[in-house]
């Protein structure tokens, strides 16, 4: 009798044991289910794109009675400032319009544009926007983050895209088929977050939500890679409108150049500053004498650099109309100085 108890009771043990056993592996396959896994970068990416979907917006044209979405833009002040690409607005018979995250629709009252770089600034009136915050794009780094937002193909708005920054400093000739446009552009940004036409105008963002650049949508020379043109170079253009209110002029030199740094310009053999591509015809950089392959090394008597301080660009923003402006240059192993006046940017 006393035997067949102990039997039983190890028999329950066993039991109980093996009980245990079920329940400790239930638990033991189910709880990575019960906590959520959250990766950093995507993490950083939705938290960058959530932060700035209500400040980009569609740009669209009217052309009778019906409207087209061509583009993309965002938000740079709560009144009613958008910018966006210069061909994106290149009609100038066009009416444009600006439909934001909300659905709102603007007409476009005023349009801004740049001379030289592909950037126009859009003025709707309106109140309360939520503008973007502007980074600096002269210290990005090969493989950071970069996220675009806009409206590929006139039609898929609130597109996401993202990738890395595959290069800066490129050149390009760009364009888009909306409106049959191609153009040559310098020292931009290039990404592989793929970038098709209708993001022409959007943000490039970094993983804090910071604008770095802005999106020109199509390379006529290659497939896969997307381009945007530094922040930076916005950012001037929007302070010297702010700077100059609604009789907004920008002085205009009329040079297409490739900004030389000290280690490109050893490998040509040359000097670091402004390598001239491009002299637009009866520009005042023409009728001072500024040539094709000219390096301009010093504007106003300020040294032209490439990290995007003293960039040309930057440094021309900061003159007036009018101003006569002694600029030295290097051509053929010789330094000269020729004296330009600054015309009105049409």
């Amino acid at each position: 009798m006393k035997k067949q108890f102990a039997l039983m009771v190890v028999a329950l043990l066993l039991i109980l044991y093996g009980l245990s056993l079920t329940k400790s592996n239930s638990i033991a396959v189910n709880s990575p289910n019960t906590e959520k896994i959250t990766n950093p970068e995507e993490s950083a990416i939705t938290s960058a794109v959530k932060s700035n979907l209500p400040s980009v917006v569609t740009i669209s044209s009217k052309t009778d009675n019906t409207s087209n979405n061509i583009g993309s833009g965002f938000i740079v002040s709560s009144d009613g400032l958008i910018l966006t690409n210069k061909h994106v607005v290149s009609d100038v018979s066009g009416n444009y319009s600006v439909i934001t995250n909300n659905n709102e629709t603007f007409d476009v009252k005023k349009i801004y544009k740049d001379p030289l770089n592909d950037l126009a600034i859009l003025k709707i009136d309106a109140a309360g926007l939520k503008p973007v915050v502007l980074g600096d794009s002269s210290s990005l780094q090969l493989g950071q983050t970069a996220i675009a937002i806009g409206t590929p193909l006139g039609e898929f708005r609130n597109t996401v895209t993202s990738g890395v920054i595959s290069g800066v400093s490129r050149g390009i000739k760009a364009g888009t088929p909306f409106l049959g446009s191609v153009e040559q552009l310098n020292n931009v940004i290039q990404t592989d977050a793929p970038i098709s036409p209708g993001n022409s105008g959007g943000p490039l963002l970094d993983s804090n939500g910071n604008v770095i650049g802005i999106n020109t949508a199509v390379s006529v020379s290659g497939s896969n890679l997307g381009f945007a043109i530094p922040v930076n170079v916005a950012k001037d253009l929007i302070n010297a409108f702010q700077n100059n209110g609604q009789n907004f002029q920008q002085p205009f030199l009329g040079v297409r150049y490739v900004a030389l740094d000290s280690s490109q310009a050893s490998s040509m053999g040359s000097v670091p500053g402004a390598y001239v591509v491009e002299v637009l015809p009866n520009s005042p950089a023409n009728m001072a004498g500024i040539k094709a392959n000219d390096i301009i090394t010093k504007f106003a008597g300020q040294s032209v650099s490439s990290d995007g301080t003293n960039e040309l660009s930057s440094l021309i923003l900061l003159q007036k109309v009018g101003n006569k402006v002694p600029i030295e240059i290097w051509r053929n192993n010789k330094t000269m100085i020729v004296q330009v006046v600054l015309q009105s940017a049409k």
